[in-house]
């Protein structure tokens, strides 16, 4: 495993939230990343999907992290989700990658993508700006 991949390993386990829902770090390279998330019965709404608080803090969070591969220690500037379809499913897979980055900044986009029974469907699309963390917020 590389370094990179590593880190990533350790942010993700450093985050209280992230644990507590079980999500795991799947890709983490320059300019991608991915997390998936098993499903639970806790995770969803009263129709049975995923939540949709769920699917945008899986955008959210790969979307961060496909920013911090290309910057380093990063937080969410803003995102937007837009809701697809009805996430069911067994495992969700928030893939990310960078679209364009600078110094301080990386534009990401992401697909959160429900995998069941029948095969995958995405569920879910992001795009957010990301910027370096500073140490005086």
């Amino acid at each position: 495993m590389s370094e990179l991949f590593e880190f990533g390993k350790e942010i993700l386990a450093s985050q209280p939230f992230s644990a507590l829902l079980g999500t795991e770090l799947e890709i983490f390279e320059p300019g991608n990343a991915v997390l998936t998330l098993v499903v639970r019965e806790e995770l969803k709404q009263q129709h049975g999907f995923v939540h949709g608080g769920v699917l945008s803090y899986l955008a959210d969070n790969a979307l961060t992290y496909a920013g911090g591969s290309v910057l380093g220690d990063s937080v969410t500037s803003e995102y937007k989700i837009n809701y697809l379809r009805p996430a069911i499913g067994k495992k969700l897979v928030a893939k990310a990658t960078v679209l364009s980055s600078g110094k301080n900044q990386a534009v990401c986009q992401c697909s959160v993508i429900a995998v069941g029974e029948d095969g995958e469907r995405v569920v879910a699309v992001a795009q957010g700006t990301i910027i370096k963390a500073r140490k005086n917020i």
